[in-house]
């Protein structure tokens, strides 16, 4: 691996001068030839861009900054490296664009041309590691304790290795400082600092893939024990305007048990993302009480920033995402949204005069979601540790319509499919993932962490779940039309289930301290206990006990509200919530036989 950096060479002739430009994009007649994916600087300004494309001596780049002011003339220089950022323990806690410049500025804005380079700041460095020791690469060599984020490793970049010729005390350095100096097998010397240069582009090398050992536990009960997602999974999560992605991230990134969150808002609303900005910050880790900004990196890259530096955005983040990974962390990275990405492939692409495929996406936009989904994975690093890095990319369907390109590609490279529904999310229904429209293809793996937690029969409770509401559907579809009431006893006793599920597991209350979180345990107490009414209720009907009076029991409404009454240290209520409705059931049965005699 090659560290790259930003800045041009000490030749003062440009390496190109530009003659077309057509926004983010220009074409420019090359002098000492680029590489494809080069980064290059551009104009006076020297502002970043990358090489896309070369025919001959003609060069096209498409440029992460906004372009006004260039015009033919203007100079390129070549890097020499491919487009890359620099990851270093500056990155957690941090907001930043979509080439991680910073935005965490006292500025009103970012000057064109500023890199992450620029920005210097010390941080307290512990060595790992002693003169004379041997190091392979992805070997940790030293660590950062910050005051104010999580512990992180200096990790020796992949493809460099040698012998510890001399390691710096602890002390206060700033990303860029050499901290150890290694000798590989050929005698050559390189500098190490506690940070490195990583291409955008090129996935991190890992030591193997390993298969998942549990969930990624989310805290959302439909999530979670419905559409469980494995650690080091994919996720999508569609759904159309006002149905609560965005929201649901969120939630999923407070509450998630990952070690570090990526939140990387590509494309959206820039009032939406003000409003991410904001609330962040002020959020507190429920696990450590401490800020949660300390384990969180947000990349934002709103819909009025520059459009190329939208589809760029998108592999910065999971490139941090992978570097946390390689330090033996659980990591969560969430997209919002891979639409606005496409969206901006698309406007690209039209500039480049290419050949539109299906609603005017290029012809390449499944492979670029392939390549992006699949850096998601549960690995073994170089140093041998055990990383993950889980994606979760949101999909904004326009009128909702998961027929179009984006949902229909993303769909083959993700195993969970939380589909959100307008219908629900207008009803005030959270989370507003559909039971019958979503799809989880991780069920299997993960029995066995349900079973470690107590409850080895989750697969039949999910199967039953699923299909009460399925049947659900198609009864309401024809009490429509012959009336509720009309239908057999059974039926009916089929609707009353498939309520409770919905409304008592299925919905989920934000607002509610108790409610926003549910825990494994309480999600098994739960799924255990609207399992054992279904089962006592069958035999009520059979009994040829009126559903009417089974839905008039007290205990109904314990068990729509168990989830907002019932907390995390109140366990043993589950079971007294059982006992109350085994004393209910007896009294109706008790009544049924007065009245049949």
């Amino acid at each position: 691996m090659t560290t790259a950096t930003n800045s041009p060479g000490t030749n003062s002739i440009p390496d190109a001068t530009i003659t077309w430009i057509s926004g983010p994009v220009l074409r420019a007649r090359t002098v000492n030839g680029f590489r494809i994916n080069e980064a290059v600087l551009v104009g006076d300004r020297r502002l970043l861009g990358e090489v896309i494309r070369i025919d001959g001596d003609n060069a096209v780049v498409q440029v992460y900054e906004d372009t006004t002011g260039l015009r033919p003339g203007d100079p390129l220089t070549a890097t020499g490296n491919p487009l890359s950022v620099r990851l270093g323990p500056g990155l957690l806690g941090n907001i930043f664009d979509g080439l991680l410049n910073p935005l965490s500025t006292q500025a009103d804005w970012i000057k064109p041309g500023i890199t992450q380079d620029q920005q210097a700041q010390s941080y307290p460095f512990v060595p790992r590691v002693s003169t004379g020791q041997r190091l392979s690469p992805g070997s940790t060599f030293g660590a950062v304790e910050r005051k104010d984020a999580r512990p992180q490793h200096c990790l020796l970049p992949p493809g460099y290795q040698g012998e510890v010729i001399r390691i710096a005390e602890a002390g206060s350095y700033t990303e860029r400082d050499t901290v150890c100096v290694l000798r590989d097998a050929e005698g050559n010397e390189h500098n190490l600092a506690m940070s490195h240069r990583w291409p955008v582009r090129t996935p991190r090398p890992v030591a193997k893939r390993i298969p998942v050992e549990g969930p990624l536990f989310t805290g959302q009960r439909i999530l979670d024990s419905v559409f469980p997602l494995s650690c080091g999974g994919r996720a999508a999560m569609p759904g159309g305007f006002g149905t609560g992605k965005t929201v649901l991230q969120e939630t999923m990134a407070k509450w998630c048990d990952a070690d570090v969150i990526i939140y990387v808002g590509c494309g959206e609303r820039g009032n939406e993302m003000a409003g991410v900005l904001h609330e962040f910050p002020s959020l507190d880790d429920p696990r450590t009480g401490r800020p949660l900004m300390e384990r969180t990196v947000i990349i934002a890259n709103t819909s009025n920033m520059p459009v190329s530096a939208r589809e760029a955005s998108i592999y910065t983040a999971v490139t941090v995402g992978e570097y946390f990974r390689d330090q033996g962390l659980r990591v969560a990275l969430m997209a919002d949204s891979t639409s606005r990405w496409a969206e901006a492939l698309r406007e690209v692409s039209g500039r480049l005069g290419e050949l539109p495929s299906e609603a005017g996406y290029p012809a390449y936009l499944s492979s670029r979601q392939a390549d992006f989904y699949e850096r998601a994975g549960h690995v073994r690093t170089l140093a041998g540790q055990v990383g993950s890095l889980s994606i979760i990319g949101a999909v904004s369907p326009p009128s909702a319509d998961f027929s179009e390109p984006v949902t229909t590609h993303t769909k083959r490279y993700v195993r969970c499919f939380w589909a959100l529904d307008v219908t629900r999310a207008q009803a005030r229904f959270y989370p507003a993932v559909h039971p019958l429209h979503s799809y989880s293809q991780d069920t299997e793996v993960l029995s066995q962490f349900w079973d470690q937690h107590g409850n080895p029969n989750w697969p039949e409770q999910r199967r039953r779940f699923l299909s009460l509401l399925e049947e659900q559907a198609r009864l309401e579809r024809m009490a429509r039309i012959v009336g509720k009431d009309a239908l057999p006893p059974r039926q009916q006793h089929v609707l009353l289930c498939a309520e409770l599920v919905n409304e008592a597991f299925l919905r989920q209350s934000a607002f509610s301290k108790v409610d926003r979180y549910c825990s494994a345990e309480r999600q098994i107490a739960m799924m255990k206990l609207i399992t054992y009414f279904i089962d006592q209720s069958e035999k009520a009907v059979a009994a040829h006990i009126r559903v009417e009076d089974i839905a008039a029991l007290p205990i109904m409404r314990r068990l729509r509200r168990m989830g907002e009454e019932i907390g995390e240290n109140e366990l043993d209520k589950f079971e007294e919530l059982r006992q109350v409705l085994d004393d209910e059931c007896s009294q109706l049965s008790r009544g049924a036989t007065r009245d049949a005699g």
